[in-house]
């Protein structure tokens, strides 16, 4: 069996190399022998992060890039709206990178939240494009336990989103706000609700004794990502979030924490853009003497790495799905900073509401002290109720291979 997986091209962001290590873990439990192609547009550098892949039935292949005709709609439709509602290019596949996906024997969009706006329109008809061509090509393709929508500020462009959903063999979504909201624009009868399946990825054990401080005092750990600038008040200067966060480490500091730093996003060609660690230094840089009890790991740790490193923190605050998935499902006392409907969802299904949501254009000194203190008061609750729950979520992530089984 051979398993074509869209929805990700590099390994800079742990949280599409968490979707492809946990899935092929999955999947591999029911397809002992199964090969998987992976996307990516570096491919040396994405086989360091992982060693072992190739005996794990990896095989990376070139990344399909952007059709140009889609750029182009996507320009015009910016300028007049009503082209949003055309007919997106139903674009063809360069031959040598279409080949992978005729060799295949299914097709997999693992993303995350591919579909959705977060990335916008040109981004989503790719993927989808991608999907339907193997559709065309009479190959079984599945959305994997994602994040779907809300497409409610495209309207133009829902209706043509809803009929691909409801081409696809299977749609699973990780969370329930994700579900209700498909059933509320007619997707129903291929669709399930799964759970992320990073949930079950297992934690790479290594030798932390270098990024972890060298104190007793708890371990707070802290994921703050560039991305959020873009859902703060028109006009606000970077510096202003920087400067509140770097206040908030001070005070946790000298609450008696000890406070690392865990980017998630990084990417492996060193670029600035939307890069999680440069970002995080910049606020290092303006905590002044407390940094002595602060630490960050190297950037060469991989998304299972990552994972062993979080489950070491005694709370954990962040903003990277990914970074939050691998602290509740190592049973970590967790805060989301939500800037889409997947933090609110995943938390809902977790702990029945979204009371430890903070959302992006609330993160303040005073909201993330807040936090803080909200983690401590409800430690014991949260552990018990995430020691029930977690099991239940890597069992729904494993319900998604099962379901999936019937098309092949």
């Amino acid at each position: 069996m051979k398993f074509y997986l869209t929805g990700q091209d590099n390994f800079g962001n742990r949280g599409c190399e968490a979707l492809v290590r946990s899935n092929v873990m999955l999947l591999r439990e029911r397809f002992p022998t199964a090969e998987f192609l992976v996307p990516s547009f570096n491919i040396q550098r994405d086989k360091k992060q992982w060693l072992t892949a190739e005996q794990d039935g990896i095989r990376f292949v070139k990344a399909i890039p952007v059709a140009s005709a889609l750029k182009w709609h996507g320009r015009f439709a910016k300028r007049i709206d009503f082209l949003k509602g055309f007919p997106w290019p139903k674009t063809g596949i360069e031959s040598t990178l279409a080949k992978d996906i005729k060799s295949a024997d299914a097709l997999i969009s693992i993303g995350g939240d591919n579909y959705s706006l977060d990335y916008g329109l040109v981004s989503l008809f790719h993927f989808i494009n991608i999907a339907e061509f193997a559709l065309r090509n009479n190959k079984p393709a599945a959305l994997w336990a994602a994040s779907v929508g809300p497409f409610d500020k495209e309207p133009r462009a829902l209706p043509q989103i809803v009929k691909h959903l409801n081409r696809l063999s299977m749609v699973s979504v990780r969370e329930t706000n994700s579900y209700e909201y498909l059933r509320s624009k007619g997707v129903a009868s291929n669709l399930i609700q799964v759970a992320d399946s990073a949930f079950a990825m297992v934690p790479e054990a290594f030798d932390i004794t270098p990024f972890m401080p060298e104190s007793d005092r708890p371990v707070l750990g802290l994921n703050v990502s560039p991305l959020i600038q873009r859902y703060r008040e028109k006009g606000e200067s970077s510096e202003v979030l920087k400067l509140e966060v770097a206040n908030f480490i001070r005070y946790a500091v000298n609450a008696g924490y000890s406070v690392m730093l865990i980017p998630h996003v990084m990417p492996l060609d060193g670029s600035a853009y939307n890069n999680d660690e440069v970002y995080m230094q910049s606020i290092l840089a303006m905590v002044g003497k407390e940094k002595v009890h602060v630490s960050m790991p190297s950037n060469n740790l991989n998304a299972a790495q990552l994972k062993y490193l979080i489950s070491k923190c005694h709370y954990f605050i962040g903003a990277r799905t990914h970074a939050t998935i691998a602290a509740f499902s190592t049973l970590v006392p967790t805060i989301s900073i939500a800037y889409s409907v997947k933090a609110k969802g995943i938390n809902n299904d977790l702990f029945g509401d979204s009371t430890y949501v903070l959302d992006t254009p609330d993160v303040s000194f005073d909201s993330l002290v807040s936090s803080l203190q909200l983690l401590e008061k409800n430690d014991a609750i949260m552990r018990e109720k995430l020691s029930l729950s977690v099991p239940i979520m890597r069992e729904r992530a494993r319900s998604g291979v099962q379901q999936f089984s019937r098309f092949l």
